[in-house]
């Protein structure tokens, strides 16, 4: 793990793509977007659905290894309303019963049309970003002064180019001018969107089962990414 402090607040970056937050025994994933290969079924791409099972059983893996109050799912939790079949639903409950913790949905983009149904399967839905002392959670960017926001959304992920190599790496990406820290997707097959690392902000490239502080020198758009995708 990666250990941070902005704001006060003490984060352990995972190579998992998961933020651990000690003082608040509280575990941060993103974008998990299971039932994505059932999505791809209906639309006729073969995906193997045991892609669902491998994405719970590395999260049910990682919150073993912490003593755990709060699991925070930072948006995008299921892909579509094609993702709700039993398999799927079935599996997300196996692990919530294994799981001692409270488990908190903050509502994505892709949740948002699920809304009535996850309810009426009493899954907590967030409809809003919850604040926590300074700490603001949300799916998407939704920086405020003085407060350290940690959302998912964007999928960020830096692009490493050298004579042998041009690796496309997911990273926790951290805007230092807007207190800003967006996750890595947790899910799997759910892409990646490139950022070009302004002066001051810093990725944290998960690479070999470890997390990487990297500086870039890009300074040719001052317009925060997050805003131009």
């Amino acid at each position: 793990m990666h250990a941070i402090t902005v704001l006060g607040n003490d984060l352990h970056l995972l190579p998992q793509k998961a933020i651990y937050i000690e003082q608040l025994k509280a575990l941060l994933v993103s974008d998990v977007h299971l039932g994505k290969a059932e999505t791809f079924q209906v639309q006729g791409v073969p995906i193997p659905n045991a892609i669902n099972q491998e994405i719970l059983n590395r999260l049910q893996t990682l919150c073993a290894q912490f003593e755990l109050d709060y699991v925070f799912i930072l948006g995008d939790l299921f892909h579509s309303k094609a993702a709700l079949v039993d398999e799927v639903l079935n599996g997300w409950f196996k692990f919530v019963q294994h799981l001692n913790a409270s488990v908190q949905l903050i509502v994505g983009n892709h949740d948002r049309p699920l809304v009535p149904v996850l309810e009426s399967l009493s899954i907590q839905c967030i409809l809003d970003a919850i604040q926590i002392n300074n700490l603001i959670l949300s799916h998407e960017p939704t920086p405020q002064p003085n407060c350290l926001n940690i959302c998912g959304h964007v999928h960020p992920c830096v692009r490493i180019k050298s004579k042998l190599d041009n690796l496309r790496l997911p990273c926790f990406y951290l805007e230092t001018s807007q207190n800003l820290l967006i996750l890595p997707s947790f899910g799997a097959f759910t892409g990646s969107y490139e950022v070009a690392i302004a002066g001051g902000n810093t990725a944290y490239i998960v690479a070999e089962n470890t997390v990487i502080a990297w500086n870039g020198n890009d300074y040719r758009n001052k317009t925060p990414f997050w805003k131009r995708i």
